[in-house]
């Protein structure tokens, strides 16, 4: 199969060209997309907020631009599920004035952000995707949520999730289906799916994610954009039912890793009620600079371990191909570049047990007393961990334990590690999850996300990168993961190789055709668009 991927810029159009034989439609398809490249919904978050700072681009524009393509192409993706553009257009307004009259501005003024409905927000609905939720409204805002209001945000609406964030497609039984903005019949993955479809598609230039099994990571591989997952305690949860566990994180997402930096920088704190937010009495831990990336790291100063599987993972021929294609082209950059992975032993038994332990934690009353009411993938963690014994989850924490010593050791050899961010390329989103993998069952519905997962039993931060398609014309993810508390230090490394490739089609962030979703039919007329048959 070959991908051609053509890109011609003239003043302030540009045309995209996109030919390639898809094996879901089972014909090539050929794409000719032409859009203006004037519409402030299009500028990336820092070149919008520079603009608004210079007073040569008002937050109202950018706000109603972003509302026009919001009303324009999410029939065809679903991806903004519940909006206040009432509150918004107010928040506008006073950016607007607090600009002209020269008033100090936030890092993020002026700006459009979406939340995923995983979190909760003043005033605005917040299901976690749950019909027990379905008209919740929040009378206070999660902690990450005040402070992109503080640093000057302005949120715009909610991103879907799957119910509870359960699983890696972004369908639930409130809002239907998410579909990928390069095939809307096709999986964006999740949780954070509908974060990741509003951002390639242009609705907002910022929107908040969370990530235990890849739900951050996931997405911004099937949808071409950045999502970045923190070490544990960097962005403070004063909300998650089991503190001291790191499996689950909330974290930032962009089009580009500076956008993602910078949302960084203002979703990171230290809290008091997140007990993995280690601080030091008196000092601050975390300021707001200790995200941004330094710049112009030398690549040729990296050691870069590769490897497509951890040695465990059920990665799908074509992602293996497409991988080692991918970085055929660029493992010359970094100053030692080799075919390696740490022991990742015992990886899946732990992360099975030590994820349904939080879901008993959750979900466990839910599923006693409203059993009608919650959806399979809720279902089957809580009867798995209800299987388990004192002894099982003790073991399971002990091989954690075993696996972050034995990554330590590796790090003291590697700086990055480079793989593939998800195992498989898009396939429908009317599958609930992969059963099987090149003819190969997967173990347990979340088995297709081990490349995520590696990394998360460890608590290493990792960035998922856009580089390009794959041979079925999707986007391709590549995760970079950092050393122990290296945030910074990762972005940094993922900074400098986003712009090395930037210039060459081949790896370059792909852009979905957004003239062909504003005429497509709307995904709510697709079968099976509500629930999970």
């Amino acid at each position: 199969m070959k991908v051609f991927c053509f890109f011609f810029e003239k003043k302030k159009q540009k045309t995209f060209v996109h030919f390639v034989p898809h094996r879901h439609r089972g014909t090539a398809i050929g794409i000719i997309g032409v859009w203006d490249m004037s519409e402030p919904c299009e500028l990336t978050a820092v070149k919008a907020r520079a603009l608004i700072g210079r007073k040569k681009l008002s937050p109202v524009e950018l706000l109603e631009s972003c509302i026009a393509q919001i009303e324009a192409v999410d029939p065809a993706v679903n991806a903004m599920v519940a909006r206040d553009y009432e509150g918004a257009r107010a928040g506008a307004k006073a950016a607007e004035a607090a600009v002209m009259s020269g008033a100090a501005l936030g890092a993020l003024h002026g700006l459009p952000v979406g939340i995923k409905d995983l979190s909760a927000t003043k005033g605005l609905r917040t299901t976690w995707g749950s019909p027990i939720f379905a008209q919740h409204v929040p009378t206070e805002d999660a902690g990450f949520v005040r402070r992109i209001r503080a640093a000057g945000g302005i949120i715009l609406g909610k991103t879907n999730t799957p119910e509870w964030g359960a699983g890696a497609n972004t369908r639930n039984s409130v809002y239907g289906a998410t579909g990928n903005p390069f095939n809307p019949v096709l999986s964006c993955a999740g949780s954070s799916g509908g974060s990741a479809v509003a951002l390639a598609t242009d609705m907002v230039p910022l929107a908040s994610g969370s990530d235990m099994g890849g739900s951050l990571r996931n997405p911004a591989g099937f949808c071409g954009i950045v999502g970045f997952r923190p070490t544990p305690g960097a962005v403070p949860s004063e909300t998650r039912g089991l503190g001291w566990s790191g499996l689950g994180v909330e974290g930032p997402m962009g089009r580009n890793v500076a956008d993602t930096c910078l949302l960084m920088s203002v979703m990171a704190s230290d809290d008091a009620g997140d007990p993995l937010a280690t601080t030091v009495y008196g000092k601050t831990v975390r300021a707001p600079g200790d995200f941004y990336p330094a710049a112009g790291i030398d690549l040729a100063s990296i050691r870069a371990a590769f490897t497509p599987d951890f040695g465990f993972t059920p990665t799908e021929r074509l992602i293996r191909e497409s991988f080692a294609e991918k970085t055929g082209l660029f493992r010359g950059l970094f100053g030692r570049a080799e075919d390696a992975s740490p022991d990742c032993s015992g990886t899946n038994e732990a992360f099975e047990v030590l994820r349904s332990v939080g879901y008993l934690t959750t979900q466990l009353e839910r599923y006693r007393t409203r059993p009608q009411d919650i959806g399979p993938n809720i279902r089957v963690n809580v009867e798995e961990g209800l299987r388990y014994s004192g002894a099982d989850i003790a073991r399971a924490q002990e091989t954690q334990t075993q696996i972050y010593r034995r990554w330590q050791s590796f790090f003291r050899d590697h700086d990055v590690i480079i793989t593939p961010t998800i195992t498989l390329s898009p396939r429908p989103w009317r599958e609930l999850y992969p059963a099987e993998i090149d003819g190969v069952p997967t173990r347990t519905y979340f088995h297709w996300l081990s490349l995520a997962y590696a990394v998360t039993v460890p608590g290493h931060p990792a960035v998922s990168l856009p580089v390009g398609l794959d041979r079925n014309g999707m986007p391709f993810g590549l995760q970079i993961v950092g050393p122990r508390g290296g945030d910074a230090f990762v972005l940094a490394v993922a900074a400098a190789l986003e712009a090395a490739l930037a210039g060459d089609a081949r790896t370059a962030r792909p852009v979905p055709d957004i003239a062909r979703l504003k005429t497509a039919s709307p995904i709510s007329a697709m079968p099976n668009f509500i629930g999970f048959d």
